[in-house]
């Protein structure tokens, strides 16, 4: 656990870092002036004449490439006033120069000083928003970065224990502000650190695992839909559990049942990138009569397992240890069949450079899932890569049915939870995808023995060329 010591030591040496020197500032009421290096201002950055209005359209974001100059000496993590190229102000944020984004906006009230009240009164309001939305604000995501106006700052709430992530710099030197906002706020018995991201090494900062405040258990419960998930908030994907996908896995409901000759059957469900079982819990939790849940890791799988357990569902969740690229081809071949498969993949794309390789794994999981469902089955499928917009995500899935001569009937198309909110300005916090389509034959007959077009192109996408690293496959699934 970090003590007060450490804290104020971190505090000290970043002081050390800035090259800044509290008694050389007035203290007075102007954010300008502070004495803590934290809380003033120290420059100001002046936008380019010919940049896009995204700054004033709401965009959280300045770019690197938006900026005519800087005007007095900054370094990273420091608060700087944002003015347009008539030195009109526009906004208040923290800088890194050596970073593409350039300043992440904290305010627009040139008044409001970044201090340790900033950040009681930013955490209080993102409470006070969960608890207008959460039918159970125990668990859930409290704090979202950009869309809660504290750049770079995630915070998960499971009951009594926050599990945190500073991501930026500016939010990184503040800890012990952002510390005493939480307790203030939840009274948490524990707060984690997840700083294991790699993220971080992009803003110059360590990766790091640990405790913030209290004491915390390797493992906690959270409580969705009745139902009861073990969670490992020290080890598990990014904070422990996918809470973005809520409300999209409650949407499982209407698939799972009315199937069989006469309706009255539960569905066979195959669930891949399974992580801890969540959808595969609410299927079987829904009626289904055999769940098959698929992930590449064996502790993700046997954390699945014991909340199957805890639910009283194993005996219908059956579980494999398996790359779903490789389990998706053999159960083709194998002539499996289902009525509901579930592809809930991490991130595919985590760069641009990576783009390409990414649409690549999504047709190839999409086009194989859609054979792998009986005629009017449902696909239920996601993307978490932000750099994989809307667009193209719905254009992968569309070329999938093409190649294997399906026709999709959209049933719905979702973005992540409530508690995850985002800001219109700003399409790429909209990284969420979630999509259910019926899916039906569109068929084919042979003409003078040539294959048709599609199919050509069909047999190009299943050889088996997309392979794990084209898609930066991690271990398990799940979204962000």
């Amino acid at each position: 656990m970090r003590s007060s010591d450490d804290l104020r030591a971190f505090a000290s040496a970043a002081s050390e870092v800035y090259g800044l020197v509290s008694g050389d500032l007035r203290t007075s009421g102007d954010p300008r002036t502070s004495g803590d290096p934290r809380t003033a201002v120290r420059g100001r950055v002046v936008l380019s004449p010919t940049r896009k209005r995204r700054l004033e359209a709401g965009h959280p974001w300045v770019f690197r490439t938006e900026v005519l100059r800087t005007e007095g000496e900054v370094a990273p993590g420091d608060v700087v006033d944002v003015v347009n190229h008539q030195g009109v102000f526009l906004a208040r944020g923290f800088v890194h120069p050596a970073s593409q984004i350039f300043v992440r906006v904290l305010t627009y009230d040139p008044a409001e000083r970044i201090d340790a009240d900033f950040f009681r009164r930013r955490i209080e309001a993102a409470r006070r928003l969960r608890e207008r939305f959460l039918d159970d604000p125990a668990f859930g995501r409290m704090v979202f970065g950009e869309a809660d106006f504290l750049p770079g700052l995630i915070v998960d709430r499971f009951g009594d224990v926050l599990v945190v992530q500073m991501l930026s710099y500016g939010m990184d030197v503040r800890r012990d502000w952002i510390r005493e906002a939480l307790v203030a706020a939840f009274s948490p018995r524990a707060i984690v650190l997840r700083n294991d991201v790699p993220v971080r090494e992009k803003e110059g900062l360590p990766q790091e695992v640990g405790l913030l405040y209290g004491e915390a258990p390797e493992a906690v419960e959270v409580r969705e839909h009745g139902l009861v998930f073990r969670v490992d908030v020290f080890r598990g994907q990014k904070t422990g559990y996918f809470y973005d996908q809520r409300e999209n896995r409650a949407a499982l409901k209407p698939l799972i049942k009315g199937w069989g000759p006469d309706g009255a059957a539960g569905a066979e469900v195959l669930d891949c990138f399974s992580h801890t079982g969540a959808f595969a819990v609410h299927a079987a939790h829904y009626g289904a009569r055999r769940v098959l849940a698929v992930d590449a890791s064996e502790e993700a799988i046997a954390l699945a397992r014991e909340n199957a357990e805890r639910n009283g569902l194993l005996d219908r969740i059956e579980f494999r240890v398996g790359n779903c690229f490789d389990v998706l081809r053999e159960l083709e071949d194998s002539g499996a069949r289902f009525d509901v498969v579930i592809l809930d993949p991490p991130a595919f794309a985590k760069s641009r450079q990576a783009l390409e390789g990414a649409l690549r794994g999504y047709k190839e999981i999409n086009l194989r899932a859609m054979r792998l469902l009986r005629e009017g089955g449902f696909l239920v499928t996601a993307s978490c890569s932000a750099f994989v917009d809307r667009e193209r995500f719905l254009g992968v899935i569309s070329e999938a049915a093409f190649d294997s001569r399906k026709i999709l009937r959209r049933i719905a198309f979702r973005t992540a939870a409530a508690d995850h909110p985002a800001l219109l300005a700003a399409p790429e916090e909209d990284y969420l995808k979630f999509g259910i389509f019926e899916v039906r034959s569109r068929g084919w007959r042979p003409s003078r023995g040539k294959r048709p077009v599609g199919h050509r192109r069909e047999e190009r996408i299943g050889t088996g060329a997309v392979r794990a690293r084209d898609v930066e496959e991690g271990e398990g699934g799940g979204s962000e």
